[in-house]
């Protein structure tokens, strides 16, 4: 009798792990663990796909001065474990796994981990969006010791001490003003030789005391032990390279959004930016989105908070609606 081996291989395979869920959350930001929290409440029993860290671009600032309640400044890892233990006292779940794919085509969505299919009546989506990095020695090690990338989160730190900003756009002359009232001396070094900002931010810049610019030049090295005390300099005309001493390094060249797996399947704009309305609705009913995977202007930790509390809201009544 002849065997059908790939029969026999099929059926001894382990069946796939499923489970469903009343509402999924992807990303475990202040986005993310703000829906949860909500939904939470609505006793949606809500699962948060937390990926490899909580918290998260919140979790990398040493201290958050700026979040309404914590007077004397909170660290970014402690707020993260808040959220997080408030988000579940109310019943929420909070899972430390990364959403691999997800199809949206058909309701329940189905978002796929390394080692489970969630299936999903309504999902929020708190994926964030990451700093454009420099990609040069000495940057990952000094990250949160000198080098940052949110000048209103990190200028306190920098009071009546020099700092240097790498970029030419909006975001870095915006956040180099605001860094004059803390730093002694701002330094902004441009890969060219006119920048790519708004004419008043050119301005504003061009007319601070306090600010001063390197022009067609790179950061090629952050230098430092254990705080960040220079950056080697490239020239990009002439090659030449020089140490440039300073206590911090700024890096604002663009952020880019943590989107790729919703490639094809919602409204993005031009710049991988998921597309919502007001009531944090997507292209896909039953598809919100909070915090920076949506939102390319403010980027701070109270307004993505809030994001994510209305996303949740709509969530749940978009669950009752269609339950």
């Amino acid at each position: 009798m002849e065997l059908n081996l790939n029969a026999m291989r099929a059926s001894s395979a382990p069946a796939e792990k499923q489970e469903a869920v009343k509402l999924l959350v992807l990303g475990s930001g202040p986005a993310g663990l703000s829906a949860a929290l909500y939904a939470a409440r609505a006793e949606l029993n809500p699962v948060v796909l937390a990926g490899l860290q909580l918290g998260g671009q919140a979790a990398l600032t040493h201290t958050i001065e700026n979040y309404p309640g914590f007077p004397d400044g909170v660290g970014g890892p402690q707020l993260g474990e808040l959220f997080q233990k408030q988000a579940e006292r109310f019943g929420a779940r909070v899972e430390y796994e990364t959403a691999e794919s997800v199809d949206l085509s058909q309701r329940p969505f189905q978002v796929k981990t390394y080692g489970k299919t969630y299936l999903a009546d309504a999902l929020v989506i708190a994926t964030g969006a990451s700093p454009n990095h420099l990609n040069v020695p000495g940057e990952a090690e000094l990250t949160g010791r000198g080098v940052s990338y949110c000048a209103t989160c990190d200028g306190w730190f920098f009071k009546d001490k020099r700092v240097v900003v790498v970029g030419g756009g909006d975001s870095a002359l915006e956040e180099s003003l605001f860094l004059t009232r803390y730093a002694s001396e701002i330094t902004i070094i441009h890969r060219r030789d006119q920048l790519r900002a708004g004419a008043i931010l050119q301005r504003r810049a061009k007319e601070n005391p306090k600010i001063q610019f390197i022009w067609n030049s790179v950061v090629t090295e952050v230098l430092g032990s254990d705080a960040v005390q220079g950056v080697r300099i490239k020239d990009v005309q002439t090659g030449e390279e020089r140490i440039y001493p300073t206590d911090g390094l700024f890096i604002f060249i663009g952020h880019t959004p943590n989107t790729q797996i919703f490639s094809g399947q919602l409204d993005m704009d031009e710049r991988g930016y998921i597309r919502s309305n007001m009531l944090m609705e997507t292209s896909v009913p039953g598809v919100y989105v909070a915090g920076e995977v949506t939102d390319s202007t403010f980027r701070q930790v109270v307004t993505s908070a809030g994001m994510g509390a209305a996303a949740a809201i709509r969530a749940t009544h978009f669950l009752e609606e269609h339950s």
